[in-house]
């Protein structure tokens, strides 16, 4: 290797060390002199980091540094993420410990919406849900259940300490009123309950009758204080 080539080497390895992605040819040429043999330079370098902790490596069309593969578990670093589980999963999650064994179909007829099949993923990948028996129905779809995992995750010790309706009330998860007493009444909504719905309708109108005569009142007021 003439002198040259060892200086564009030099250069050549601090591009790569330094490029935050794999380097293409053409990126490397814009640093290189024009007649810069990279065939060589990079036969050159990939040998002299054979056996080393790092290697020079191809990917795709580019080059790039990486750990050699041989030291690499001494490197992996395994780290616990707490996610955030979707109001999709959570939905599934209970109607399966609830009413388990449930089929697809039937955790979607009891949500109301289709349960995308990430939702599934998710809930198995926590190892929380697990396939059972296939049902004797036509199309013979899969049950799904829950798992110990889930039972100790939320410090269970069987499926039947799994809060009731009046201990999700007790704990304000739950309206303690019928639903249908949620709903205003009716009467709530006018001035004068005891009106009719034609008198109600009357007042309204006379009202916006008013309010519109009044804005014009002050638009002609203002056209005459103009002219003035």
């Amino acid at each position: 290797m003439t002198p040259e080539q060892s200086e564009q080497l030099k250069v050549l390895e601090a591009m790569l060390f330094a490029a935050p992605s794999p380097m293409t040819p053409q990126a490397m040429h814009e640093r290189l002199p024009a007649d810069t043999d990279l065939n060589v330079l990079l036969t050159e370098l990939r040998n002299m980091y054979s056996d080393r902790g790092v290697e020079l490596v191809q990917i795709g069309n580019a080059w790039a540094f990486r750990t050699a593969a041989a030291v690499a578990p001494a490197l992996t670093i395994e780290k616990d993420v707490e996610r955030r589980l979707s109001k999709a999963a959570l939905e599934t999650l209970a109607v399966i410990a609830y009413h388990q064994p449930i089929t697809r179909a039937e955790i979607e007829n009891i949500r109301g919406v289709a349960t995308h099949k990430g939702t599934i993923d998710q809930l198995l990948e926590l190892g929380w849900i697990k396939p059972g028996k296939r049902r004797e129905t036509p199309g013979r779809p899969l049950t799904w259940l829950s798992t110990n995992t889930f039972l100790d995750q939320f410090g269970l010790g069987s499926i039947m300490e799994l809060p009731g309706l009046e201990d999700l009330k007790a704990a304000g998860l739950l309206d303690r009123r019928p639903a249908i007493d949620t709903v205003p009444d009716s009467r709530d909504l006018f001035d004068n309950p005891d009106a009719s719905a034609a008198e109600v309708l009357s007042g309204v109108k006379d009202e916006a009758a008013d309010a519109q005569a009044a804005s014009s009142e002050e638009e002609f007021e203002g056209y005459e204080e103009e002219e003035e």
